[in-house]
């Protein structure tokens, strides 16, 4: 990938698939596929709900939780009460559950988040949030599956545990084979270029605090 596609800001590394539909890199296709199709044998529905997300459509979610448009959530994923919370209180919460942009995962085409379709009930909302994958939860099931069975695909969890940084997020999986040299081209340099280049809420604070987030927030995951 060169800069513009690890930032998102073009897409010529990504291919649009239609049944199930989501976009990716092509290798990182041919893996889900194979995963899905023996998860269908085994009675789960691993369907994906997000997958390629390019730098303006994260660019919006991110300058909407800044000014309180979006929800921001806790660690449990209870709603926090953002006209009390202060502009670093602020950043902080919306990267425990979005990533900055040019700097999230979802540039690469190699991170799918998953349900279990099979699950879903008529008017279920996938919210994406711990209660739907721990113990008790809808997907919890699948998940187990996924624990025993994604690595043999090649997909691994990032956020699997935490880190004091990005809360975990089970739902999302990611291909190795292109995301742990995606991870390791992504500089912090790189990241502070389209930082300062775009216009993004809370960007002095970003900036000042930039050595802190990509330590934090970036590069400190679960490896495979």
């Amino acid at each position: 990938m060169n800069c513009l596609e690890l930032t998102g800001r073009e897409r010529n590394h990504i291919q649009q698939f239609q049944n199930p539909r989501f976009a990716v890199q092509k290798d990182t296709a041919a893996a889900f596929l194979e995963m899905r199709a023996q998860a269908s044998k085994e009675g789960f529905q691993i369907h994906p709900v997000s997958s390629f997300r390019d730098f303006k459509t994260q660019l919006k979610i991110w300058n909407q939780k800044a000014k309180g448009e979006r929800p921001l959530f806790g660690s449990d994923g209870k709603p926090l009460e953002f006209s009390k919370m202060t502009a670093s209180e602020i950043l902080y919460a919306i990267l425990g559950w979005s990533a900055l942009p040019g700097a999230s995962r979802h540039h690469w085409g190699s991170e799918i988040d998953v349900i279990d379709l099979s699950k879903l009930k008529e008017g279920d909302q996938v919210e994406l949030l711990p209660h739907e994958v721990l113990q008790g939860g809808s997907f919890f099931p699948m998940h187990q599956w996924l624990d025993e069975h994604a690595e043999k695909f090649g997909f691994f969890r990032p956020y699997k545990t935490d880190r004091d940084g990005v809360f975990p997020e089970l739902w999302h999986l990611s291909y190795a084979p292109i995301s742990i040299k995606a991870l390791g081209d992504l500089s912090q340099n790189l990241v502070s270029e389209v930082i300062k280049n775009n216009d993004i809420l809370l960007k002095e604070l970003l900036l000042e605090s930039l050595d802190v987030i990509y330590q934090r927030y970036i590069i400190n995951i679960d490896l495979p």
